[in-house]
């Protein structure tokens, strides 16, 4: 017995084709689920340099094999090759999606080739239907959802779709997992898109049994304790992610004007204490989940007024308001609201927002190009006219479509001189010009430029690593720290955790949860390795498709522009010190000097010599 349903189901779109594979217990054993299975998976089916809008391309939803029990906090990813970066993508969603897939007897959902005409799946306990989405291709993620629940006459299935965005292959499109719950990042939704797949829907009515009931239910309440009892994830069930607004602005993290600086005059009207004063009422939490970090709530006054909105969590807060100089947070819940209607990445269409602003002020951008809109910071009904050109793609929204780094090639000029982004992935809301080892993760991070990877920020911003202050302007000990990070999420996102049930949840009792989940011994250091064994298994992917050392970089706004004013005005992560933070990370890694793991190290992980896991 185990946690595992024991099949994956494989898509065809292409000849509407569908069957289920039996879960290969290697794949099991090496790679867990989640980040692990979609690593192992890519690699092994997706043809080098596959076009990642073709049909060739591979979409996965993936949770976990402790998702759907009664174990808190888990959720589920997709994966898939960007459009954006053209690396490895995985992207987090929570809400309730995920643990329906394996009500549906699922360990994961594999999709490929293209449907002929728009369509949507239905999978109702191992029923798969192919349905025509005719009558919803255009309508936003909202309306999809109702207009579906309305078809099938029921409410109670659960969808994931795009919207406008992503039928159009807008680059930083998304997948919405019902409201407010999105696989956000890398450009899911436009891959989704390129499939002419509206959306997946499931119903599903089996059971998730672990190997070892009575001993997961011990580690269920551990980890319910653990949670209960940390104030950090207290301070999420008050305030949510909006509650470290005033920790970055204080701290010069804060991306204000296109990252021009650290700090925002204006951060009192985004934070916590204003949402709760304009529109928060109530609390709403994920499957499973005793956190709440969501806050539904009703706009009550201002030309927004009767808006319904969940809480405008920290990264969109940031990339939606300060770095575009908004502060009014109605404003913003409103945009960020519109972005997830359309289908947008909020972090991504903040980021080429601030992008265009700062082109129209600098004359690489004209009236003339925007029909006549002037752009500039502070002018929410300006963002509004680039959210709307650019899920549409008419005239400059289809240059700012595809993502800063190429409209930035476009422009040309000194564009990329403030072109934010790595590998293509518009940076989060975390400016490092203060913080060397946040500047090394954002480099590092395999998917391009991604706080969720590792978040030494924790330790330079007056923390302690290994018992010891971390000097948080200097790059000594920084690699060590960032890949131990890196590992040990890559581990917990093979399950998949919550971002934030892990500053509750301790390392052992997670390792509890699986061993018992799945009935394999498991303990800390068996977990650390599951971690580097996918990192480097991701690695290899994106490797083999042509990525190098020079791509673990920084923007030039990071590296060459130190931060202008504040208590840390001139900090930067210069080129010289980016240098020596990777020179001591690929040794940290057992890599060599070029950022390719060693042979050593792959026959370590026992990546060296692995076969395909999976065979279509």
């Amino acid at each position: 017995m185990s946690a595992y349903m024991g099949k994956l189901l494989y898509i065809n779109l292409s000849d509407k084709t569908s069957r289920e594979m039996d879960l290969n217990p290697d794949l099991a054993k090496q790679f867990v689920g989640g980040k692990g299975f979609g690593a192992k998976i890519l690699y092994d089916l997706l043809p080098p340099g596959c076009d990642p809008l073709s049909e060739q391309n591979i979409l996965m939803f993936m949770p976990g094999p402790v998702t759907g029990t009664l174990a808190p906090a888990f959720r589920g990813c997709v994966v898939t090759k960007s459009p954006l970066t053209g690396t490895f993508a995985d992207s987090y969603f929570g809400g309730h999606f995920a643990q329906e897939i394996r009500y549906c007897g699922y360990d994961g959902l594999i999709i490929t080739g293209r449907a002929a005409e728009p369509s949507y799946l239905y999978i109702s306990d191992g029923k798969v239907e192919f349905r025509t989405a005719a009558g919803i291709w255009g309508l936003d993620t909202f309306a999809t959802v109702e207009a579906i629940r309305t078809d099938l006459g029921d409410d109670t299935v659960k969808t994931a779709c795009i919207g406008p965005a992503g039928e159009k292959l807008v680059s930083f499109a998304l997948i919405n997992c019902e409201f407010n719950r999105h696989a956000g990042r890398a450009g899911t939704g436009a891959v989704m898109g390129s499939k002419n797949l509206k959306a997946v829907v499931l119903r599903g009515s089996k059971t998730v049994v672990p190997a070892d009931p009575a001993g997961f239910a011990a580690a269920v309440d551990q980890a319910y304790r653990e949670l209960v009892d940390d104030e950090t994830i207290n301070s999420f069930t008050v305030d949510g992610t909006a509650g470290s607004i005033d920790f970055a602005n204080d701290e010069q993290l804060l991306p204000t004007h296109n990252y021009y600086n650290g700090q925002f005059e204006g951060a009192s009207g985004l934070n916590a204490a204003a949402q709760r004063k304009h529109f928060w009422l109530r609390n709403v939490a994920c499957a499973g989940c005793p956190i709440a970090c969501g806050k539904v709530g009703l706009i009550k006054t201002g030309r927004h007024k009767l808006l319904v909105s969940d809480i405008v969590e920290y990264e969109t807060a940031s990339m939606v308001g300060s770095n575009l100089g908004i502060s009014n947070v109605r404003e913003v819940a409103y945009l960020v609201k519109k972005c997830d209607a359309l289908g947008l990445d909020g972090m991504s269409a903040g980021g080429v927002a601030g992008f265009a602003i700062e082109a129209y002020q600098k004359g690489l951008i004209t009236a003339e190009d925007t029909g006549g809109v002037e752009l500039k910071f502070g002018d929410a009904d300006a963002v509004n006219y680039l959210l709307e050109v650019i899920a549409s793609r008419k005239g400059l929204g289809d240059l700012l479509a595809r993502g800063v780094k190429a409209a930035a090639a476009e422009l040309g000029g000194d564009a990329v001189a403030f072109a934010v982004h790595v590998k293509g992935l518009e940076s989060p809301a975390w400016g490092p010009r203060s913080v060397p080892g946040m500047g090394l993760a954002l480099a590092t991070a395999d998917r391009g430029g991604c706080h969720q990877r590792a978040f030494p920020i924790l330790y330079e911003c007056g923390g302690e690593w290994e018992g010891k202050p971390v000097d948080r302007l200097g790059t000594k000990g920084k690699g060590k720290i960032v890949a131990h990070l890196q590992n040990y999420l890559a581990a917990l996102d093979t399950l998949v955790k919550c971002d934030f049930g892990q500053y509750g949840v301790k390392d052992v009792t997670y390792a509890r949860l699986l061993e018992t989940a799945v009935g394999e011994k498991y303990d800390v250091e068996k977990l650390m390795l599951l971690g580097e064994r996918v990192w480097n298994q991701v690695r290899l992917f994106n490797l083999r498709e042509g990525f190098t050392r020079a791509d673990d970089t920084l923007p030039k706004r990071f590296t060459n522009e130190p931060l202008p004013e504040g208590p840390y005005a001139g900090a930067r992560v210069s080129l010289e010190d980016l240098s020596l933070l990777l020179d001591e990370y690929y040794t940290a890694r057992g890599w060599d000097l070029e950022g390719r793991p060693t042979a050593e190290k792959l026959n370590q992980l026992g990546l060296e010599s692995l076969p395909k896991l999976i065979n279509l």
